[in-house]
């Protein structure tokens, strides 16, 4: 009789363990390929972002809103990548960089033009109109989180923090997104 008890007490244990931990056992990340990069292109929100620590999301504590447009290259497996950054004190920063696609193991990768140490890889996401980043450079690792809408589901930001806390991205950021976005500039 000790003995089913302690049975039943341990499986009811494991039970309320495995129930607390809601991290799936298989990776979460679904790699997108080569042949959706079409759906990368236009408008994109950052809206949130996770680190292993606050340090590596530092670069975004001043940051209210940005918005990216991702364009075509001139070139082949090139994309243009034109953001405009609204800082919290009301100014709009224009940034632009070029990526160079690559295909590997199956998914996209990014690398910037310039900066050879910083990787970037695409990921869907459950949340409509979603996309969600893993960029790596030198000294830092950070998933981020676009959107189609400035303003998306709070489901697809709470989403996005569980995913990536599961993974030991511990340090989140979401963008306030109060102020109006900047203009993009055409060049």
């Amino acid at each position: 009789m000790f003995h089913r008890i302690w049975a039943a007490l341990l499986y009811l244990y494991g039970f309320l363990l495995n129930a607390m931990d809601q991290c799936p056992e298989q990776s979460p990340l679904t790699a997108l390929g080569m042949d959706k990069k079409e759906t990368h292109l236009g408008l994109w929100y950052f809206i949130a972002g996770a680190a292993p620590t606050k340090e590596e999301l530092a670069t975004f504590d001043s940051v209210d809103n940005i918005v990216f447009n991702m364009a075509a290259g001139s070139a082949p497996r090139r994309l243009q990548l034109r953001a405009a950054v609204r800082m919290k004190n009301g100014l709009c920063v224009p940034r632009k960089w070029i990526y160079h696609l690559t295909e590997e193991k199956g998914n996209t990768d990014l690398r910037t033009e310039g900066r050879p140490d910083m990787k970037t890889d695409l990921f869907s996401s459950s949340c409509p109109g979603g996309i969600m980043l893993k960029e790596t450079g030198q000294g830092y690792q950070r998933f981020l989180l676009y959107n189609r809408s400035p303003h998306p589901p709070e489901k697809c930001v709470e989403e996005f923090q569980s995913l990536t806390s599961c993974l030991g991205f511990k340090a989140f950021l979401v963008t306030p997104r109060s102020q109006e976005a900047c203009e993009l500039s055409s060049h």
